[in-house]
């Protein structure tokens, strides 16, 4: 059970890994229609008209939303290598321990990262254009978020599988 649980936990951290670096690194967190034209955006950069421009200026929201999703690859990217090293070393229960917790933090970090986005685009974007919505990667980001939760809860389930049982006695049978 516990090679189930941690096993679970470690591959559903590898797909919230590979979606969280997806969903940071595109640039269609928003779709909205500038002067005529489609237009999307990301973390990074921002394109009309299949010309991609940086953000100029620096406002907090974008910086902290970057922030926080970069945190949150790194915390998912250690959750992943200590969950990987549990199974080669034999599962040593301070590693699947160690992995849940950074995968939990993981999902959190990326949680607030999308919370501060929402609220920025919601109350000032959604003001500013008419036809907007969100794109596929600001999608991508909600099912890494749920993903990364779920191995961290797998990894601590496991860990707490693995502390509840008793040591196995070494009496020989005579």
């Amino acid at each position: 059970m516990l090679y189930t649980l941690a096993g679970g936990g470690t591959l559903c951290g590898v797909a919230a890994l590979v979606l969280l670096i997806v969903s940071t690194a595109t640039d269609f967190w928003m779709q909205y229609r500038y002067s005529g034209s489609s237009a999307n955006q990301g973390l990074w950069r921002f394109c009309i008209n299949h010309k991609c421009h940086a953000h100029t200026i620096t406002v907090a929201f974008w910086d902290a939303t970057r922030a926080f999703m970069l945190l949150a690859v790194l915390s998912c990217f250690a959750g992943v290598v200590l969950g990987l090293s549990a199974f080669t070393n034999g599962t040593k229960n301070r590693r699947v321990r160690t992995g849940g917790i950074a995968l939990v933090l993981s999902g959190f970090l990326a949680l607030l990262a999308l919370a501060i986005y929402t609220g920025v685009t919601v109350t000032f974007f959604g003001k500013r254009f008419l036809d907007w919505r969100f794109s596929w990667s600001y999608i991508i980001g909600w099912v890494a978020i749920i993903l990364a939760f779920a191995a961290g809860v797998f990894q601590l389930c496991a860990y707490q599988r693995t502390a509840a049982q008793p040591a196995p006695s070494n009496h020989p049978d005579s």
